[in-house]
């Protein structure tokens, strides 16, 4: 779309937006395919008026990181409805059925993985270096979860698209965040954000607080999956093997920042696909 344009308002949306079809949605929020003008735009509606402020939150979110490549494009806004660029490819988390199709299975090779995965991470490098602060995504509880919070573009990059659990954090400040106050189970999730206390009763209020290093634990995982089971895959996760064990070093202060890893990642990269 044209980054020039201006945000569509109230009026612009009730006139010339024209709803078509439901195309997904969750607790927050409800998504149909519409149009406007000649292009095809995702319209968000918020689906309860109890997450009206983690709406709000989004699109605040959404206004403040537009210059970035990074985050899906904003259209407009009003109230409780939102207007985001389409991205016919969808949640990152449909890549497996997406790369498997008649129409996309060509590209379906390491390098098109590799670059997905180096494009997940830069979103997360961006968003741990972003101008509003360090910003921690923490609607990511499971692997595919994390993985419906981005879309996948046309020249498969990744793009995040859900910023209403976005939190800011700042170590040296000692402004430390919960995700939330419930116990959640090993696997996916960093060690620090379990219940600590094996033989206590769980107390939501209890729960330690940490950094934006919880990111940095789940990244392993998540390009685990990008990566699939394509020939060559293994041979990038061979190069990513030091990397991604000091990522789930069970102390966040031992695992690498976003940039460090972004710059291992770059390396891998210049190795193994130029």
């Amino acid at each position: 779309m044209e980054e020039c344009m201006p945000w569509l308002g109230c009026k612009e949306m009730a006139n010339e937006v024209t709803v078509q079809k439901k195309i997904g949605g969750g607790a927050l929020k409800t998504v149909y395919l519409a149009t406007w003008r000649d292009y095809t735009v995702a319209y968000s509606n918020l689906t309860k008026m109890g997450y009206r402020r983690d709406f709000h939150n989004d699109v605040e979110k959404l206004r403040k990181l537009q210059h970035s490549s990074h985050i899906v494009t904003l259209v407009g806004s009003c109230n409780t409805t939102l207007l985001t660029e389409y991205h016919r490819l969808g949640p990152a988390n449909h890549i497996e059925t997406i790369l498997k199709s008649k129409n996309f299975s060509k590209f379906n090779d390491v390098r098109t993985r590799f670059n997905l995965s180096l494009s997940f991470v830069e979103a997360i490098h961006f968003l741990h270096n972003s101008p509003i602060g360090t910003l921690v995504m923490c609607d990511q509880h499971h692997l595919l979860k994390t993985l419906s919070q981005y879309l996948i573009t046309e020249d498969f990059n990744i793009v995040v698209n859900d910023l209403d659990s976005l939190k800011e954090v700042n170590s040296t400040a000692q402004l430390l965040i919960r995700c939330r106050q419930r116990q959640l189970r090993p696997g996916f999730v960093s060690p620090e954000e379990l219940w600590p206390f094996e033989n206590e009763t769980f107390d939501g209020s209890r729960l330690p607080y940490y950094d934006e290093k919880t990111d940095i634990w789940k990244i392993p995982n998540v390009v685990n999956y990008l990566l699939g089971k394509v020939n060559g895959s293994d041979v990038v996760r061979s190069h990513l093997f030091k990397v991604h064990r000091r990522c789930q070093n069970r102390d966040p202060k031992q695992r690498p920042s976003a940039n460090v890893l972004l710059e291992e990642y770059k390396r891998v990269r210049n190795l193994l696909f130029t």
